[in-house]
C-alpha cells in the first residue's frame, strides 16, 4: 500500500472509495492493521477506557497520548496516524499549539479535536502552522458530562441544522477531515455530501466517506460487556486477528459494513 497522506485521503473521497480507520495504541496492532490495508490509525483517547480501565476518556493526558503515538509509529507501515488531543489539552490556543506539537513530534500526521464551531480559531491556527486537523462532531466523549451520557446527537432539527453549520464552518477554517459519531444516518449523509473534505463515521450510517471503530470493539473485546449498536464483531467466523482486520477493511470498502442495523434514525 502506498503511503497514506492527507491528499491521498482526499483522493479516495473524490474517487468514491471508502476510507478505513481503526483505533490503535501499540506497535504490534499498528503493524497488523496497516498490513491489512487500514488507511488511518487513530491513536484515540479511548485508550483511557480500553487500556487504562477508566470509566471515561477524561483522565487521559497528553503524555499518555504521545507515548502511544510513538508506539504506533514504530509498528506502522504506510497508514496515516491520527492522534486525539485529550480532555482540556486545547482549552487555550497556547495549549493547543504545545500539545499538538507533542503528539506530532511523537509521530502523528494529524490531530483530532472534539467540539463545534468554537474550534475554528484553533483549527485555523494549526492549519496555518502545518498541522492537519480532524474535527470530531456529534457525540463527543470528552463532553459526556455536558451531554448527560453517550447519546445520539442531531436528532432534533435545530441540532441537525447547527451540526451542518459547524461542520462547514470548521472546513472553512481549514479542517482536513471530519469525524461524525452517533449521528442520524440521513444527517451524516447530508454533511458528507456538503463537505469537500473526507467525512468519517462511527454510528453515522454508510453514506460517509469512511468508517472507524474501536479496535477492541471490532475484535469482540469489552470490559463492560456492553456492545454499542454500531459495532460488529469481526472476529466471528475468522481464524485469527489478521483475518478479522482484513474482513473489516473488505466490508467497509464493499459498503457491506455498516448495515442499516448499525445506524440511527432521526
Amino acid at each position: 500500500m502506498p503511503e497514506i497522506t492527507v491528499t491521498a485521503l482526499q483522493s479516495l473521497k473524490l474517487k468514491g472509495e471508502k476510507i478505513t480507520m481503526l483505533t490503535c495504541y501499540d506497535a504490534t496492532f499498528a503493524r497488523a492493521a496497516s498490513q491489512a490495508g487500514v488507511e488511518v490509525l487513530l491513536v484515540g483517547d479511548s485508550l483511557g477506557m480500553v487500556l487504562q480501565g477508566h470509566s471515561s476518556t477524561l483522565p487521559v493526558s497528553t503524555a499518555d497520548m504521545a507515548y502511544h503515538v510513538a508506539c504506533v509509529k514504530r509498528g506502522n507501515l504506510d497508514a496515516l496516524i491520527l492522534a486525539d488531543l485529550p480532555f482540556m489539552a486545547y482549552a487555550t490556543l497556547e495549549q493547543t499549539l504545545a500539545n499538538s506539537a507533542a503528539v506530532m513530534q511523537a509521530g502523528a500526521h494529524m490531530v483530532k479535536l472534539e467540539g463545534a464551531a468554537w474550534l475554528a480559531d484553533s483549527v485555523r491556527l494549526l492549519a496555518e502552522r502545518g498541522v492537519p486537523v480532524c474535527v470530531h462532531l456529534g457525540l463527543t466523549p470528552q463532553s459526556v458530562n455536558v451531554l448527560g451520557g453517550y447519546k445520539v446527537q442531531g436528532r432534533q432539527e435545530s441540532q441537525a441544522r447547527q451540526m451542518r453549520a459547524d461542520a462547514l464552518a470548521l472546513e472553512q477554517a481549514g479542517a482536513a477531515m471530519i469525524l461524525l459519531e452517533c449521528v442520524p444516518s440521513e444527517l451524516a449523509a447530508e454533511i458528507t455530501q456538503a463537505a469537500k473534505v473526507p467525512v468519517i463515521g462511527i454510528g453515522a450510517g454508510s453514506a460517509t466517506d469512511g468508517q472507524v471503530l474501536v479496535l477492541h470493539d471490532m475484535l469482540g473485546l469489552s470490559l463492560s460487556g456492553r456492545v454499542p449498536k454500531f459495532v460488529k464483531n469481526f472476529m466471528r467466523g475468522q481464524p485469527d486477528i489478521q483475518s478479522a482486520l482484513s474482513a473489516y477493511v473488505s466490508e467497509v470498502k464493499a459498503v457491506s459494513f455498516p448495515a442499516s442495523e448499525h445506524g440511527f434514525s432521526a
